[in-house]
């Protein structure tokens, strides 16, 4: 019928047309269609040389097929609730992972973390972020893995089934906050290691020591000082070091407590440079990758270790 789908019997008349020589236009006038919707037609299936009528008819149903599909899985059901406008659901979660990309996160990560901060649930599995962002499962499998390292998600296994669903809290920007605070004491504490060595008399030393103040300056801002809130991974690593009675290694640590080895280290290196947020413990290294607790030598006199060492 006129301004409707093309038929297969329009398409082979489509055919004979373009075989005899005929211009769009008088072939539209013979379909009683627009000129547009032959040219369109034409351009999508191989062009006036290449069009064939039977492999046009399929290709354009299988567009179909995989356009009614992408519609349909958009989005999770949850997302089609609240009487939100999808369009714009959609837009944000573009602005706000190209925010992200802007930072320095990769494009692909930035992508999955704005799909899951968007989902009611804040969890997603991998198949529901491969069909929302339409990208194949090792994009997502990869993505995945990227935030993990930052601290960022968590796997958490379904109950109904062996999947496993990709989970964001929501403190999780109060933990990357905490992790860059962390980071920039670390390039304080380097700074300064670096200044002793040379000397902050001379240039390169100086310049190290700018660096120093700069980065303990932005640490202290960013954690609100030396506090337990803003070290309580410190504060687990040493509780599990007193729960085990026994020296552990960072690799021992992680999986103890399930975190990642970026974690593990920047919760040492925050109980061994801050040692008030600890006490009565201490962190004290049995090895070069070994670590345990003591309790800390100001807390007791010689007197009392020696009358603890007699029981």
């Amino acid at each position: 019928m006129p301004g409707g789908r093309l038929t297969h019997e329009d398409r082979l008349r489509v055919a004979a047309g373009l075989a005899d020589g005929l211009g769009y236009a008088e072939i539209a006038r013979r379909l009683d269609r627009p000129t547009s919707t032959v040219s369109r037609e034409v351009a999508r299936n191989g062009g006036p040389r290449g069009y064939r009528a039977d492999h046009a008819h399929h290709a354009t149903a299988r567009r179909a097929r995989r356009a009614a599909s992408a519609r349909g899985e958009d989005a999770p059901a949850e997302d089609a609730g609240y009487g939100r406008d999808p369009e714009a659901v959609r837009g944000f979660v573009d602005r706000f992972a190209e925010l992200m990309v802007h930072t320095g996160l990769p494009r692909m990560a930035a992508r999955v973390l704005a799909s899951l901060v968007t989902a009611d649930s804040g969890a997603l599995t991998a198949a529901d972020l491969t069909r929302r962002l339409r990208v194949s499962p090792a994009s997502v499998s990869k993505a995945v893995a990227y935030l993990e390292r930052l601290d960022v998600l968590r796997r958490e296994r379904r109950a109904s089934g062996r999947r496993e669903a990709y989970v964001i809290d929501d403190d999780v920007w109060l933990r990357t906050w905490l992790t860059s605070a962390r980071t920039h004491a670390m390039m304080a504490d380097t700074a300064q290691a670096g200044a002793d060595i040379l000397d902050p008399g001379t240039p390169a030393g100086a310049r190290l020591d700018h660096m120093r103040q700069f980065f303990t300056s932005l640490s202290d801002d960013m954690a609100g000082g030396t506090t337990a809130d803003a070290f309580a991974d410190a504060l687990t690593v040493l509780a599990a070091l007193v729960h085990a009675e026994a020296p552990l290694t960072a690799g021992q640590l992680a999986t103890a407590l399930d975190w990642s080895g970026e974690r593990v280290a920047m919760a040492l290196h925050d109980a061994e440079r801050h040692p008030d947020i600890a006490d009565p413990v201490a962190l004290r290294r049995t090895a070069p990758d070994t670590f345990g607790v003591a309790a800390r030598p100001e807390r007791l006199s010689d007197a009392q270790r020696a009358a603890l060492n007699r029981r």
